[in-house]
Parts: C-alpha cells; sequence; structure tokens
C-alpha cells in the first residue's frame, strides 16, 4: 500500500498552520501591547504578571518607567512585524494568485520581495532590542533573557532575508527567461 501526498494536500496543510501561526502572532502582538498599556496606565503591578512571566520586565519598571516602555515597544514591534510576515503567506493562500503552471510571476516576486523586507525589519528591530538590553545591563540592570523577551535570534531573522532577497532575484531572472520563451513561440 502506497500513500501518495499531492502538492495540492500539502499546500492545504500549509494553508492551516499559517492560518494557526499568523492568529498566534496576532495574539502574542496584542499581549505585549495590552500588558504594556495595563502595567503604564492602570496597574503598575501587572508588571509582574507581564507576557510569560517575564520577572525581568517588574525589575525594569521599578528601575525606569521610561526604560520599560522602549523594551516593550520594540518587543511589540518585533511581535506585528512577524505577524504581518504570516499575514502575507496567508494572503497569498486567500488571493489564490500562486499559480503552478507558471510559476514564475511579478506576484511572485513581490510577495519574496516583502517577506524578505518583514524578516530584515525584525531581524533589525531584534537587534536593536538585544543592543538595548545589553545597553541596560551596563547600567546596573540584570542581563535579559532575550528569548523569554522574543528578541532572540536577530542574526537568523537577517540570514532569512539575504536568502530571500537571493530567491527574489532568482525569481526576477526566471520571469525574464519565461518572457523570452513566450516572445519565441
Amino acid at each position: 500500500m502506497e500513500i501518495k501526498i499531492t502538492t495540492t494536500q500539502i499546500l492545504k496543510v500549509l494553508q492551516v498552520l499559517s492560518w494557526i501561526i499568523f492568529i498566534g502572532l496576532c495574539i502574542e502582538a496584542g499581549g505585549i501591547a495590552v500588558n504594556t498599556a495595563i502595567t503604564l496606565f492602570i496597574h503598575p503591578h501587572g508588571a509582574k504578571n507581564f507576557w510569560e512571566g517575564s520577572d525581568y520586565l517588574s525589575k525594569l519598571y521599578a528601575f525606569d518607567h521610561g526604560y520599560f516602555l522602549v523594551i516593550t515597544l520594540i518587543m511589540t514591534v518585533v511581535a506585528v512585524l512577524k505577524a504581518m510576515l504570516f499575514y502575507l503567506i496567508v494572503r497569498l493562500f486567500a488571493d489564490k494568485k500562486l499559480n503552478i503552471s507558471q510559476p514564475f510571476s511579478r506576484c511572485l516576486r513581490k510577495f519574496i520581495l516583502n517577506l524578505s523586507y518583514f524578516s530584515l525589519g525584525v531581524g533589525f528591530m531584534a537587534h536593536l532590542g538585544y543592543k538595548y538590553a545589553l545597553w541596560l545591563s551596563q547600567h546596573g540592570l540584570e542581563k535579559a533573557d532575550l528569548q523569554a523577551l522574543r528578541l532572540g535570534g536577530a542574526d537568523v531573522w537577517i540570514f532569512l532575508a539575504v536568502i530571500l532577497l537571493v530567491i527574489a532575484q532568482l525569481v526576477k531572472r526566471g520571469i525574464e527567461i519565461q518572457n523570452e520563451n513566450d516572445l519565441t513561440i
């Protein structure tokens, strides 16, 4: 007995996974933003119960409210950029602009370029958060756990952006070759 999985089935599974990840990232971004607002304006002790219970943020809030706002703002921007990245993927599936019979298209190139720009943005903002947390540790605060703050892996995001830029250039060349072949027929 042979089990054969088609490309259409794999794309359906990827579409469902993309929706799940997109919803999770939206919840994460909203959770960070709402917890920041609650901590700053309503309940200052909310920093102790901040997103995923990071005790670093409560110590940072006690140290200085402005520093707390900056680090949570960076966390929010990173989370929103990640959600927007997966929104592009969800939208690609929903708009059904991906044509398997002619895979090289301007739409695909634009999609890959946008993924690369958002990945680059996540990488730069995560690196900014890392540098800021490092600067804070030099001013008397304990060293931050970047994974708990969702600011780790900036180098991976930048690496992904470069790979996607290379793929976008390959797709651009594929579009040129496809157009040349269409003209010769």
